[in-house]
């Protein structure tokens, strides 16, 4: 385990062929050895910070092995491991993009799997697979299109004739990996002329392969660096090999560039070079005029293309018997430059299929095998010995440092999608997977059976879904991702819907807008129950914090009836509170926003009424007119003749209008107003007899004053009449 030294050498952590290039960071400060202290800790991201500092030995020990080890390392070390198994090429950003952007082909693929379904009963390989193909690369196009440099490189408006390789977009792993799955799986035409996709893949993707040792790329980009320096291109060893390097993995465009810039080109030579200048321009006709077996003809590439097999095949004797007829001309004995004659003769033994020599000018493996398809098995097509083939190059040309795309291409040309699958996990992480799954089951019958199959130890879902759950987790444990997690989740039929309830449920209601989102997830995909409990989640939890409107408003939206007559009843027991109660405001604003839809004991009409009732009163105590008292009056008959009106509220109600009961000018009451007052008293004087009766929060001689007010009132009112 890390943190244990081997007793055959002096490592401490025993590093993982996986791991590359751990940085160390050396400690001066710290006593020397023997080890002391050991301390393991995280650091940024997913790197394992592993650190030990020695013991100090004593003063005389310490002077020997001084002397007997001066370049002995003072002080401990601290190992920074990056453990994390995912592409290290695209940061977090880039990494949140990919993942927002490739949701809508995604999306758009599963509804023309849904449709296709719905179409045909069938299989939805079989069913349609010209227009499925179709569709399957429009999704991969569209993610290819995603994981290209945001910032391509600037292009120069005067072509530098001096350019070997041309400015493009820094390559990356991932780009890599997924052009790969599409030209052995989703491209379907492309099956013939596999030899030529990975030339062009070769191409774009060497510089990635080895970033230890040489490949072809590195050879061309320090070529270049030296063109400019060179007077005679033709004498420098590099040159040649560059040239045969290039030739060997079919990057003709570029052996033909730097053939054009050899010595005899130049104006002051062609006299005395004549025969060398023929030699080298027609080494660079056969080049340009290569046959190539290819889906389609692009101006950029060199060679003659054909696409049907029969055609490629005479092209092809014929240009290698021009190739033979020139090796065997008269005209290499006139040739004086050595190094041009000897170069020549390399490029057309390449060209001749020559494995010593492919084996010497290429690099690594990958190079290797992209040269013998090209020259030693210019007709295969299809997987037929891709692997076998593949086995032999790598004995021939292993890699030191084997790079994430090596294990993938094996999975490939082994047609092991388990392989495949489990290359992409390890290595580009549950993106990769849960995309290009829809690459792997592209009309591959035993890949649709392996992944779509339902599997027991699985809980009965298949290895898509489960790939697709483990994206869609990703996605949901960072805060801005979590919204896009639903498109994965709803296209798991098994376990999906209730993971995405699960997700919907954790959001926390706090904040409007994250609550607005979830809704919006629950109106796009017909979630109408989850969005009412949702919503009656945020009523109770703004309710509950003190934010009364807003909780009665999401309580209003979810139609919860129950809370909000219990809400109502709350509010019965700001009834017979004195008018000066700070809290009239807050719970008349509550009254207005519940409406009088509600129904309650004794109704929300009754807590409408009894506001008007309020607002009336408040107006009294201001120091308005006789028409407020006696509006107050009205509003107060009304509430007492009114059946919704609760029994327990009919002696605040009157408490509180003792002032206008006692109103100095005149009688507000007449007689029969006054007698209905006093008839709802002996009703309450009857009822407080009865055992369920709930006493009022009012002075024990409320009930006494109430009485003598409206005996007053009565009395005042029959002398006036």
């Amino acid at each position: 385990m890390p943190g244990l030294l081997s007793e055959n050498n002096n490592s401490l952590v025993p590093f993982s062929p996986e791991v590359r290039d751990p940085i160390v960071y050396h400690l001066h400060n710290t006593p020397k050895p023997p080890i002391s202290r050991l301390s393991i800790s995280w650091s940024r991201g997913n790197c394992l910070l592993v650190s030990f500092f020695r013991t100090k030995l004593p003063s005389s020990e310490s002077d020997t092995n001084a002397v007997e080890n001066p370049n002995e390392e003072i002080g401990g070390k601290v190992v920074e491991v990056k453990l994390s198994s995912e592409n290290g090429e695209v940061d977090d950003v880039q990494r949140r993009k990919i993942a927002y952007d490739s949701v809508s082909p995604f999306a758009l693929l599963q509804s023309h799997k849904i449709s296709a379904a719905a179409l045909s009963n069938m299989s939805l390989g079989s069913s349609n697979p010209f227009n499925w193909w179709q569709h399957i690369m429009d999704y991969s196009k569209d993610i290819k299109a995603l994981l290209e440099n945001s910032k391509p490189p600037p292009s120069s408006v005067i072509e530098d004739p001096m350019e070997v390789l041309q400015t493009v977009e820094e390559p990356n792993s991932l780009k890599a990996a997924w052009e790969l799955l599409e030209i052995f799986y989703a491209d379907k035409q492309a099956q013939p002329w596999l030899p030529e996709r990975l030339v062009d893949w070769l191409a774009d993707y060497d510089s990635l392969l080895s970033s230890t040792m040489t490949t072809v790329h590195s050879k061309l980009v320090d070529l270049q660096k030296e063109l400019v320096n060179l007077q005679a291109i033709e004498d420098d060893p590099k040159y040649w090999e560059g040239l045969s390097s290039a030739l060997a993995v079919g990057w003709l465009d570029i052996v033909v560039k730097l053939l054009r810039l050899h010595g005899s080109y130049q104006l002051d030579q062609l006299g005395n070079r004549e025969t060398e200048n023929g030699l080298v321009e027609a080494v660079a006709v056969l080049v340009s005029k290569m046959p190539r077996m290819r889906s389609e003809w692009n101006e950029s590439i060199l060679g003659e293309c054909f696409k049907s097999k029969p055609d490629f095949m005479k092209s092809w004797e014929k240009w290698r018997g021009q190739i033979a007829k020139l090796e065997c001309s008269a005209f290499w004995v006139q040739c004086d430059h050595r190094q041009t004659r000897e170069g020549l003769k390399n490029l057309l033994q390449i060209m001749l299929g020559n494995s010593s020599i492919l084996n010497t000018v290429t690099c690594h493996w990958m190079e290797l095998y992209i040269s013998n398809f090209l020259y030693v098995r210019p007709f295969t097509m299809g997987l037929d010995g891709m692997y076998s083939l593949a086995q032999k190059c790598m004995q021939v040309k292993p890699l030191s440092n084997t790079h994430c795309l090596m294990g993938l291409i094996l999975g490939i040309l082994g047609d092991n999608i388990e392989v495949v699958l489990a290359e992409c996990s390890r290595s580009f992480g549950p993106w990769m997977v849960a995309h290009a799954i829809e690459l792997l089951t592209a009309g591959n019958t035993q890949a649709e059976v392996l992944l779509h199959e339902e599997r027991y130890n699985l809980g009965g879902i298949s290895i898509e879904e489960l790939h697709r759950l483990v994206y869609a987790q990703v996605l949901s444990s960072h805060p801005l991702t979590w919204q896009i997690a639903p498109v994965y989740l709803t296209s798991c039929t098994k376990q999906g819907m209730g993971l995405l309830e699960i997700l919907l449920y954790k959001q926390p209601v706090l904040h409007n807008q994250l609550l607005l989102k979830v809704l919006e997830i629950c109106r796009l995909y017909d979630l109408y129950s989850i969005s009412s409990t949702i919503m009656k989640i945020a009523g109770v939890y703004h309710w509950k914090h003190g934010r009364k409107g807003s909780g009665v408003f999401w309580l209003q939206q979810a139609q919860d009836e129950v809370r909000l007559n219990k809400i109502a009843q709350q509010l019965f027991d700001f009834v017979g509170k004195p008018i000066s109660d700070t809290s009239f405001k807050q719970w008349e604003g509550l009254i207005e926003l519940l409406g009088s839809e509600a129904r309650t004991a004794g109704g929300l009409e009754f807590l409408h009424k009894y506001r008007d009732f309020k607002k009336s009163l408040q107006q009294v105590q201001d120091g308005k007119a006789r028409e407020a008292a006696q509006q107050a009056i009205e509003s107060l008959i009304l509430l007492m003749k009114n059946p919704s009106t609760p029994q327990r509220f009919w002696l605040p109600l009157l408490h509180d209008s003792l002032m206008l009961l006692n109103w100095q000018e005149r009688p507000l009451l007449n007689v029969s107003q006054t007698n209905l007052l006093l008839n709802k008293l002996q009703d309450l004087s009857i009822a407080r007899l009865l055992p369920d009766y709930v006493e009022a929060d009012l002075p024990t001689q409320a009930l006494g004053s109430v009485r003598l007010a409206l005996a007053t009132n009565l009395g005042r009112v029959i002398l006036e009449e």
